[in-house]
């Protein structure tokens, strides 16, 4: 009997940074939220789930202030947040029209 030995999948392009890869897929994550949506969750709760709390973005504004090199990071996951809570509305928002269209 043979025994193949797995081989290392070589990477397209680059190296990507760990927890970089986190932020590549807003889409994705709409999605996940917008299908939540179609089994009858409440839109106005996922909107507060995709969110940052004000309360959060205080926080890391005062962390980011004593470790400076947090504010790229938090930053990021802000832009990325509001980035899939745009996604998340204008899906919502398809199927408004879509549902008076009908």
């Amino acid at each position: 009997m043979q025994t193949h030995e797995a081989k290392p999948i070589e990477a397209a392009g680059p190296p990507v940074q760990e927890g970089q890869r986190d932020f590549e897929f807003p889409k994705r994550e709409a999605a996940f939220f917008y299908g939540l949506f179609l089994r009858g969750h409440d839109a106005e709760k996922l909107r507060r789930d995709i969110a940052i709390p004000v309360e959060v973005l205080a926080k890391w504004h005062r962390e980011a202030e004593r470790e400076p090199s947090l504010r790229d990071v938090l930053t990021r996951v802000v832009e990325y947040r509001r980035h899939v809570l745009a996604i998340f509305e204008s899906l919502i928002g398809t199927e408004a029209s879509f549902q008076r269209v009908q």
